[in-house]
């Protein structure tokens, strides 16, 4: 992985296969306990890829972000990959070389030969389009409406454009969040900013802690960005899915104690969201078990 000295997560180990754990006795966190249910009990289905999967319908998961950065420990998830993929999206870009540039290859697959993957997430968060030719910036808007109506019910950010699906590399996943802040308590005191996240497609193994991550850290710098202090992630899934390859995965990351979740800390506060840069954000004591590797479904 390269990572620059300041970017790498601080206190970060990895333990080995069969290494002594006798203190990691963390409860199980709400990821490993989808992926148990769904595994236990998810029905066969087909799919888009021709893979197969267990599969249930309908979920939520719910991450108090006060208590720790949720980046999953019962498998090495690598950071910089969310990290750049969500300022990626932030730059409102639609081009896999932007993140190959920056060594990230986890949207290679679906990418055309000179890098465009049509008018995918960022694009639709940036540039949604106007009938009148013109663009929307939907998280511009975001940001403005929570410093001027922080108790509006429309605070809403949507990937899911039906007008361009056709023309996107790959459909969201992830395709609508919404922002909540509670009043503050105290005279004087911050609001407390939520967000939640309907996906209507999870591919629990490989994916979804990728998801989760990337999406904890947008609360944090939204936040940051408004002067409000992190309540929760609200993680709601459609269709949540285990493909069939990657059974022997599952179990081998079921089997494992999880540990505590890390602690996310924003090194600046640049002038606007669109100014954050990897070398930002630093995750302190991620302590987690080594990688599992297993094929992408494409």
């Amino acid at each position: 992985m390269n990572q620059s000295a300041l970017a790498r997560p601080a206190s970060t180990q990895c333990d080995s296969p069969g290494r002594d754990r006798p203190e990691a006795l963390f409860p199980p966190t709400p990821y490993e306990d989808l992926m148990r249910h769904v595994f236990r009990h998810g029905v066969h289905k087909s799919d888009r890829t021709g893979t197969g999967t267990k599969s249930l319908f309908g979920h939520q998961m719910r991450f108090d972000l006060r208590g720790g950065f949720p980046l999953v420990t019962t498998k090495r998830v690598h950071l910089k990959s969310i990290i750049e993929e969500l300022l990626w999206f932030l730059a409102g870009s639609g081009n896999n070389r932007w993140l190959q540039q920056r060594g990230v290859s986890i949207w290679d697959e679906w990418a055309r030969a000179d890098g465009d993957l049509g008018p995918v997430y960022g694009v639709q968060w940036r540039s949604w389009p106007r009938p009148d030719g013109g663009h929307i910036d939907q998280i511009g808007s975001v940001i403005a409406t929570l410093k001027t109506n922080p108790d509006s019910r429309r605070i809403i950010v949507s990937a899911w454009n039906v007008a361009e699906l056709d023309k996107m590399a790959l459909q969201p996943c992830h395709i609508l969040f919404q922002f909540y802040v509670a009043p503050a308590q105290t005279p004087g005191g911050r609001g407390t900013l939520s967000c939640q996240l309907y996906q209507r497609s999870a591919d629990i193994f490989l994916g979804l802690p990728f998801n989760i991550a990337s999406y904890a850290l947008l609360t944090h710098m939204v936040a940051q960005q408004c002067e409000l202090d992190v309540g929760e992630f609200i993680w709601t899934g459609g269709d949540c899915h285990i493909y069939d390859n990657h059974h022997a995965q599952v179990q081998t990351q079921l089997a494992r104690s999880p540990y505590p979740y890390p602690q996310l800390r924003i090194r600046r506060r640049p002038d606007s969201i669109f100014d954050y840069r990897y070398e930002d954000f630093e995750v302190l004591d991620y302590r987690c078990h080594p990688a599992i590797k297993a094929p992408v479904a494409v």
